[in-house]
């Protein structure tokens, strides 16, 4: 299986936010099922707004299985610290290590980084699973409505149901 990265085309955009929110929702649904109520925007985990402003500030790729579409990921890259503001991976192509390929390349990419952030809502066991025990990655914190995201300009204006306000926080540590 080859997976490689391809930063995102413009005419590519839209079909990434699509797949971006499709693949959200599923870990949503699979948690919640269909009495969900953790949906950022009109029956969306993910809004298109948090995607939008992650592709503008970031740089965005495609994650490529052979020819095929599979997933994508945005990240922010300033010096020595690097922030990975998405990963997704579409729900059919799960379990089949992609993710993890994904990051790899990643770390590839970005040999400068030194520490490297990222966060993701407290029911993405999936994602928590993976960042923890794949990627090496640690939680360092829970944002909640007692503890609120200091980089996040929102927090603290949902109501105490929201998931938006619960999130962990994970950092990696690059070894010498």
């Amino acid at each position: 299986m080859e997976i490689t990265l391809v930063r995102l085309t413009e005419d590519d955009r839209e079909q990434f936010i699509l797949d971006n929110q499709e693949a959200f929702n599923y870990g949503a649904l699979e948690e919640f099922g269909q009495r969900d109520d953790h949906f950022e925007e009109d029956g969306e985990i993910i809004s298109r707004e948090t995607i939008e402003h992650s592709i503008d500030s970031g740089d965005a790729y495609r994650i490529l299985c052979g020819a095929q579409k599979v997933g994508g990921v945005v990240i922010k890259v300033e010096g020595e610290k690097g922030e990975l503001e998405l990963l997704f991976v579409s729900p059919k192509a799960h379990s089949k290590g992609i993710g993890y390929a994904a990051w790899c390349a990643i770390e590839k990419m970005h040999p400068e980084v030194t520490v490297w952030e990222t966060v993701t809502p407290y029911f993405e066991k999936r994602n928590i699973h993976f960042y923890v025990n794949r990627c090496g990655f640690h939680i360092v914190e829970f944002f909640n409505r007692h503890h609120s995201d200091p980089n996040d300009p929102d927090a603290g204006k949902q109501s105490d149901e929201s998931f938006s306000e619960e999130m962990f926080r994970f950092e990696k540590r690059m070894k010498d």
